[in-house]
């Protein structure tokens, strides 16, 4: 009986070092400088269109996919560092991507180059909350004429 009561206590042991090892191997949630907006502070931005700058981070696949804002410029997060130049330092900026998580990326470049960001947005939680996307259709190739 001694004996099962050892093994138990150090099998007890061994899975608490193990869940401890464990929780320490769990990256960290990354904490951004961006704030993570919902929709109806997108809806309060979206109504004064002219102090507004939607970017837009996704690819054009999911772009046309998925659906997004009605204006913004689309600038994908490699090509980003290399964009900034056409991106206007009067306006309010608000970044764009499926679910958040590169727009936040890229809010925080904007932020630390000066820009003024109200936060970010992922296109598919506006959706679910019951905003509106635009479609868009992506184009047919042409057709060789004969």
């Amino acid at each position: 009986m001694r004996v099962l009561l050892n093994v138990l206590c150090l099998a007890a042991v061994f899975n608490i070092g193990l869940a401890t090892a464990a929780d320490e191997a769990k990256p960290a949630t990354p904490v951004y400088k961006t704030k993570k907006l919902g929709k109806a502070e997108i809806d309060q931005l979206l109504a004064k269109p002219e102090k507004l700058v939607v970017i837009d981070v996704r690819r054009p696949d999911e772009l046309t996919k998925i659906g997004g804002f009605p204006v913004y410029l689309s600038i994908q997060l490699a090509d980003f560092e290399k964009s900034l130049a056409y991106i206007p330092k009067d306006r309010t900026i608000v970044t764009v991507s499926n679910h958040a998580g590169r727009a936040l990326k890229t809010g925080d470049i904007l932020i630390d180059k000066g820009f003024k960001v109200a936060g970010a947005i992922g296109a598919q939680n506006y959706e679910e909350e019951g905003g509106k996307l635009t479609r868009i259709e992506a184009p047919q190739p042409a057709t060789a004429q004969k």
